[in-house]
């Protein structure tokens, strides 16, 4: 894949939140694929690598539970390589009425047309506040 193509599939990927399509988003992954997430377990128990399947139950309990899906709204994109570097936000709305609105760093592995890799810089601190983790 070309890199616009590359960045064309983090596009994909991200968008597939925004309509709580979790499965979509895991089918873009390859089978070994792994999401790593920010911060120090110790005091952010999300942080860490995790692998495809235990990113779809974390997925899976946070964004079909949002009123709209989580939308994840891609500020600026730059790839080389096989990487695609994505600058984001995010905003969903629970329906108690909290609302989940972050900024991001992912930086995206594409392997043979999938996401291969994720990892995700977040403001952990309105994470921990909004999802209690």
């Amino acid at each position: 894949m070309n890199l616009e193509q590359n960045k064309a599939l983090a596009a994909e990927f991200f968008a597939c939140f925004g309509r709580s399509d979790v499965a979509g988003a895991l089918a873009m992954m390859t089978d070994d694929a792994t999401w790593w997430i920010g911060g120090k377990t110790r005091l952010f128990p999300l942080a860490g690598l995790k692998t495809k399947a235990q990113m779809g139950e974390l997925l899976n309990s946070i964004v079909p539970t949002m009123k709209n899906g989580l939308k994840i709204t891609p500020k600026a994109m730059t790839a080389e390589g096989d990487r695609v570097a994505v600058e984001a936000e995010s905003f969903g709305e629970f329906p108690d009425g909290r609302v989940y609105n972050n900024e991001y760093h992912f930086l995206v592995l594409v392997r043979d047309g999938k996401v291969a890799a994720v990892k995700e810089y977040l403001d952990t601190m309105h994470t921990a506040e909004i999802l209690g983790g």
